[in-house]
C-alpha cells in the first residue's frame, strides 16, 4: 500500500488529490489489497478489481476490470471500445458521486466475492 502512496504523491497536485480520494473510497472496503503494477495503482480481492488510471489532461479514470458483469444501472460506465473493462473518469473531486461509485465498488467486491472470474480466451489463428 505505501507504493500506492508514494505514486500518487509523486503527480500533479490536482491528479494526486483526485487519485488519493478514489484511493480511498477504494480501500475503504478492509480485504482490498492495493499495489503498483503495469505501472498504475491496481486494487484487488480474490482477483483485480480496478485499477486507477492517470489520464494525460490531469483527469483520473477509475477502470473496472470486470465491467461487463456489473449492472451499471446508472450508466456512469463508459467502455470505450474495450470488450470486458469499463471505467468512470474525473476530473474534479466536486464531479466524484461518492453514492454513485460506492454503488459500482460494491457490485463489483460482491461480484468477485460470490462469482468465478473466468480469464477471456484470446482467439487462436
Amino acid at each position: 500500500m505505501d507504493s500506492v502512496l508514494n505514486y500518487i504523491h509523486t503527480k500533479e497536485a490536482q491528479q494526486s488529490v483526485l487519485l488519493l480520494a478514489l484511493h480511498r473510497m477504494i480501500t475503504d472496503h478492509p480485504k482490498v489489497q492495493a499495489k503498483i503494477s503495469y505501472s498504475i495503482p491496481c486494487y484487488r480481492l480474490k482477483n483485480p478489481i480496478c485499477h486507477l488510471n492517470p489520464l494525460k489532461n490531469g483527469g483520473v479514470e477509475i477502470v473496472f476490470w470486470r465491467a461487463r458483469e456489473l449492472s451499471n444501472e446508472s450508466g456512469i460506465l463508459e467502455f470505450k471500445d474495450r470488450k470486458r473493462m469499463a471505467g468512470i473518469s474525473y476530473y474534479s473531486l466536486q464531479e466524484i458521486d461518492a453514492d454513485e461509485l460506492r454503488q459500482v465498488l460494491q457490485e463489483a467486491y460482491l461480484l468477485d466475492e460470490t462469482t468465478e472470474h473466468k480469464p477471456m480466451k484470446l482467439n487462436k489463428r
